[in-house]
């Protein structure tokens, strides 16, 4: 087969090793990716989408039926009684986390998060730490703020997440599935299920809310499918299907959907406004295409788990454990692999592969970040990008692919890269 990128014998080799070993995951996810394309067509059929759905509003927006169908469609997908979805209104997973999280919790609340510490951008929306505080953190407006770590085995721990969440002043348990910048594993759908479980045995007030960024669409069910109170997460990751210009969505207990639309515009309104602005297309197209995106991504990062794991590095997930999101940590152990990576995972990019990532001060993180993202959508993490802080333990944490053809190469001009200038 003629190749249009040069690639090293070693990296070549390696990889025909690579894709004879993961046959089997690969049919695994193209079952679960069929499964979840099946179950997000019978809801848009169910829904009767049409062209008209699509018309743009301005202004208020008062009556935008497409905009009020795709609230209705997203909450049959998620198997839920409500949901919000957003092109426009909700700019990133954070915001949108952030939109849940000040919606329903209250002065005197504690959040608990049961996942061990959460993502970078999340703390200075908390205030762990001190961060952001007196800018309007919900520690500012008297929030309270626990956490359980996992364990030392890398389990959830049940046994004091049953103790700590019967205290009454527990109003939320709140579980981040994917594993953010560290090397715990992703919680599965039967772990949440679990979760939900014990919070909802031992305190009838408590919310469990989960945030699905990278998750939508990896199993065959949802968080708020097995008893997840509420679930948020972003539309340039999974749900959009690389697609959606923007956007996030908050899915699950009609009552949690509805606090949320008032912290999403203000009390009164609610999701009773805001102009679709044209983009409602966009938004129904990458959710109808976002199984079968997040299917090509989980491949992508399969092989990319195997082909490392024959280069020598230790990789998590491995090769051939069960996905419950698309990320796919690389433990490249110094600073020269990490950054060679990134940099040879960017000429792979159908988007500004002539550039040459270097470690920034990116907002929101305390350490240095290099990021290899070569996307249509900026800062679109499933389209095939890689990104990591600089320190330890110097792992790059890498996500995406629009389709396995073209995400193969990717990970291929990486582990090249890296091969390239001696530092295997």
């Amino acid at each position: 087969m003629k190749s249009y990128f040069e690639i090293s014998q070693t990296v070549t080799e390696k990889s025909e090793t690579a894709l004879a070993n993961i046959k089997e995951q690969l049919d695994i996810i193209e079952k679960i990716g069929e499964i979840n394309q099946q179950k997000v067509l019978a809801a848009f059929i169910k829904n009767r989408v049409d062209t008209t759905d699509f018309n743009s509003t301005t202004g208020y927006g008062y009556g935008d039926s497409g905009r009020e169908k795709a609230d209705a469609l997203t909450a049959d997908i998620f198997g839920s009684e409500d949901a919000i979805i957003r092109a426009g209104l909700l700019a990133c997973g954070t915001h949108t986390l952030g939109v849940a999280l000040f919606g329903i919790l209250r002065p005197g609340d504690t959040m608990l998060c049961v996942s061990g510490t959460p993502y970078d951008t999340i703390h200075p929306v908390i205030g762990i730490g001190g961060k952001n505080r007196g800018n309007g953190t919900l520690v500012d407006l008297g929030v309270n703020y626990a956490q359980i770590n996992l364990t030392e085995s890398d389990e959830l721990d049940y046994e004091e997440i049953e103790k700590q969440a019967s205290d009454k002043k527990v109003k939320m348990v709140y579980i981040q599935r994917s594993r953010g910048y560290s090397l715990r594993h992703s919680i599965s759908v039967a772990e949440i299920e679990k979760v939900c479980d014990i919070v909802h045995g031992v305190n009838g007030n408590a919310v469990v809310m989960v945030d699905n960024c990278y998750g939508e669409f990896t199993e065959e069910k949802e968080p708020t499918e097995v008893g997840a109170d509420i679930i948020a997460g972003s539309l340039i990751k999974n749900a959009g299907g690389g697609i959606a210009p923007s956007g996030g969505y908050i899915a699950g207990r009609k009552d949690l959907v509805e606090l949320c639309s008032y912290r999403l515009t203000v009390p009164g309104l609610g999701r009773e406004v805001g102009a679709s602005l044209g983009q409602n297309k966009s938004l129904y197209f990458g959710l109808f295409n976002a199984p079968n995106v997040v299917k090509e991504a989980l491949k992508t990062a399969v092989f990319a788990a195997a082909l490392f794991e024959q280069l020598g590095f230790k990789v998590t997930p491995a090769s051939k454990e069960a996905r419950h999101d698309i990320i796919q940590a690389i433990c490249l152990e110094n600073e020269d692999r990490l950054i060679a990576f990134c940099q040879g995972m960017q000429k792979g990019a159908p988007i500004d592969s002539y550039v040459v990532p270097e470690p920034w001060n990116m907002p929101g993180y305390d350490n240095k970040v290099i990021m290899s993202a070569g996307a249509f959508t900026s800062g679109s993490s499933i389209e095939l990008s890689a990104d990591a802080p600089l320190r330890e333990p110097y792992a790059v944490w890498m996500q995406g692919g629009l389709n396995f053809n073209s995400g193969k190469i990717g990970v291929q001009l990486a582990a090249d890269e890296i091969v390239r200038r001696n530092l295997l």
